[in-house]
């Protein structure tokens, strides 16, 4: 059986030290297989993007650890490429060269300035953007920049794509227009990607898997759905897919009643002792 491509073990997450600290994860295991589309949800607060940023490097676990095709992450690296929800894009420099920094960045040493060049233009005109090649971010939409954003990130080469609510700040119309792009270059390219949502649909649309993940603190995985949906998909044809359907009913259930009963038991255990103490206090 081959190794999973991407795991987190044990991961648990505090934040700050002593009595003050803050459990934000707790025993969080997941096993990711490469060319895998996993998006993970769950209410605001749950540590969706602590996650993202452990695997990201960005952050280190208090306890257990990350590992990427047989490597413990520690740092970041070019091997895991981020996409925030604010594209991040230098605002001096051109659509071209926000993404010809990055490839010089990793491939300056291997690769010629043609090869670059080619290479550069070649993930511009994946994501639809070889007409705005000379144009500054201030210049295009929020909508492009998310695209130059996604095609910086594929011409590093990662190993996993991991993606932080990118078509959150966007109209409907074009976060269903580049959603409708990252199913085609996924579908190309079979790139292992983490993406963190809050949209049902968005997660059902574009993912193998579903993470679901508990209130904080202390937030853990509770649930993962298979979106046993063949691919390429078409946004179109699923909307009356009882499987779809289905999916997005567990995802809504999850969300709204088994973790209503979670809480709920939550708040029972903790006003079991205060009862108790006022019951022999009076």
């Amino acid at each position: 059986m081959n190794k999973p491509y991407l795991t987190l073990s044990q991961v648990d997450m505090s934040f700050g030290s002593g009595p003050t600290a803050t459990q934000v994860l707790k025993g969080i295991d997941l096993a990711v297989e490469r060319g895998e589309y996993i998006s993970l949800i769950g209410h605001s607060g749950c540590g969706k993007s602590t996650v993202l940023n452990i695997i990201a490097g960005l952050l280190k676990a208090t306890s257990g650890g990350v590992i990427v095709d047989g490597r413990e992450v520690n740092a970041p690296g070019p091997d895991r490429a981020v996409v925030f929800q604010n594209h991040s894009l230098l605002p001096w420099l051109t659509v071209y060269q926000n993404v010809e920094i990055a490839v010089d960045k990793i491939f300056g040493d291997t690769r010629s300035a043609a090869e670059r060049k080619e290479w550069i233009l070649h993930n511009l005109a994946m994501v639809n953007m070889s007409h705005a090649l000379n144009r500054l971010p201030s210049q295009i939409s929020g909508g492009m920049k998310q695209r130059v954003g996604i095609a910086r990130a594929l011409a590093m080469e990662p190993k996993v794509l991991l993606l932080d609510e990118p078509f959150g700040a966007l109209d409907a119309l074009t976060r269903a227009h580049l959603q409708d792009e990252v199913i085609r270059i996924q579908s190309e390219l079979g790139n292992t990607v983490v993406m963190i949502t809050h949209d049902v649909d968005e997660a059902v649309l574009l993912s193998d898997r579903v993470v679901m993940m508990t209130n904080g603190p202390s937030a853990t995985i509770g649930q993962i759905l298979e979106v046993d949906l063949p691919r390429p998909r078409n946004r179109i044809e699923l909307a009356g897919n009882p499987v779809y359907n289905h999916c997005r009913q567990e995802i809504l259930t999850f969300l709204y009643e088994k973790q209503r009963k979670l809480e709920s038991i939550s708040v029972s255990r903790q006003a079991r002792p205060v009862a108790r103490k006022e019951k022999a206090t009076a």
